[in-house]
């Protein structure tokens, strides 16, 4: 399983990791223990609410680190560049 092989294995050699997970695939009970073996936790969605559909992130945990947990929005470029909207 990835908790036991993968998230250790970051903190050995110091380096960061994005690991995508979707929602909903698995039981509560595994995307909570692998929450909890993670260092963060950001999440991404797409806002339907708006016209036109806003895409959007929030940090929802993060360790030793004070946030905002806010949603904020993202602008996508005609470049695909992805830049955080004021």
């Amino acid at each position: 399983m990835e908790l036991s092989r993968f998230v250790p294995g970051y903190k050995v050699k110091k380096t960061t990791s994005l690991i995508p997970v979707m929602s909903d695939v698995h039981s509560k009970w595994v995307y909570k223990r692998f929450e909890g073996a993670s260092d963060g936790v950001i999440d991404f969605k797409l806002d339907e609410t708006t016209d036109p559909a806003q895409n959007v992130f929030r940090i929802r945990s993060m360790r030793n680190v004070g946030f905002d947990g806010g949603w904020h929005r993202l602008k996508i470029g005609e470049n695909f560049e992805v830049t955080l909207e004021k």
